[in-house]
C-alpha cells in the first residue's frame, strides 16, 4: 500500500485550563501517535505544527490568545483537505471532534486505533 498523509487529531489545550505544561503533554501525546504513524510508513501531520508558527508570526504572545484562535482550527481544516485519512487518539477535544467531522464530510477514513491503520 502507498504511504499516506495522516492527520493525528486529539486534545491539545482542552482539559488544561491553559497550563503550558498540560499543554505540552498533550502534544507530546499527539507527537508520539505522529512517531507510531510515521513507523507504519506513513507521514503524520499535526495541526498545530503549522498552526503555531504561523500565529506567532501574526503576533500570537501565547497559545488561546485571539491571533492564535484565528489559526488553530483554520490550519487543521485546510491541513486536511491535503490529508488521507486521520487518527483520533483519546481524550475530549472539541477541535479534534471538529477534524474528524470534516474528515468524514470529505470522505476520508478515520482511524482510532493504530492497528486499523495498514502499513504504508
Amino acid at each position: 500500500m502507498a504511504s499516506k498523509m495522516i492527520l493525528i487529531a486529539g486534545p491539545y489545550r482542552s482539559g488544561t485550563n491553559g497550563d503550558t505544561v498540560l499543554i505540552a503533554k498533550n502534544l507530546e501525546r499527539l507527537e508520539a501517535a505522529a512517531l507510531a504513524v510515521y513507523r507504519l510508513g506513513h507521514m503524520p501531520m499535526i495541526g498545530e505544527w503549522a498552526a503555531l508558527p504561523l500565529a506567532t508570526q501574526a503576533g500570537s504572545t501565547e497559545v488561546g490568545d485571539c491571533i492564535s484562535q484565528q489559526f488553530l482550527y483554520p490550519v487543521a481544516a485546510r491541513m486536511l483537505s491535503h490529508c488521507d485519512g486521520v487518527l483520533r487518539i483519546s481524550g475530549a477535544s472539541g477541535g479534534a471532534d471538529g477534524d474528524v467531522r470534516l474528515a468524514h464530510e470529505l470522505g476520508l477514513p478515520v482511524y482510532y486505533e493504530l492497528a486499523e491503520i495498514p502499513a504504508g
